[in-house]
C-alpha cells in the first residue's frame, strides 16, 4: 500500500523496467488520502504503458480518499482499475 497525501496535485509515477524489474503479476494498491488530486503515470511514457478506463488511459486520477490497484500485466505494461476518474 502506498498512501499519498498531498493538499494539492500529486503524482504516483511508475518506472520503466530498466529502472526498476517488477515481476508481472506485481499489485501496488494506492490510496489518495490528501485533497489534492493524484495522478497515476509512467516516469517514461515512451517506454512504460499505463492503461486504465478513467477519463485518460494513460494518466488516471484518484480523488481524496479513493485508491486503484496498479497491476503489471508484461514487461513494461500496467494496468490500472479502482476508483479512478
Amino acid at each position: 500500500l502506498i498512501p499519498m497525501n498531498k493538499a494539492t496535485a500529486i503524482a504516483f509515477k511508475i518506472p520503466t523496467d530498466a529502472t526498476y524489474n517488477f515481476a508481472v503479476g506485481t499489485v501496488i494498491t494506492v490510496l489518495n488520502i490528501g485533497a489534492g488530486t493524484l495522478t497515476i503515470s509512467a516516469v517514461t511514457p515512451g517506454t512504460t504503458t499505463i492503461l486504465s478506463a478513467g477519463a485518460t488511459a494513460a494518466s488516471p486520477t484518484l480523488t481524496q480518499y479513493k485508491s486503484a490497484a496498479c497491476i503489471k500485466t508484461a514487461a513494461n505494461a500496467w494496468y490500472v482499475v479502482g476508483a479512478i476518474s
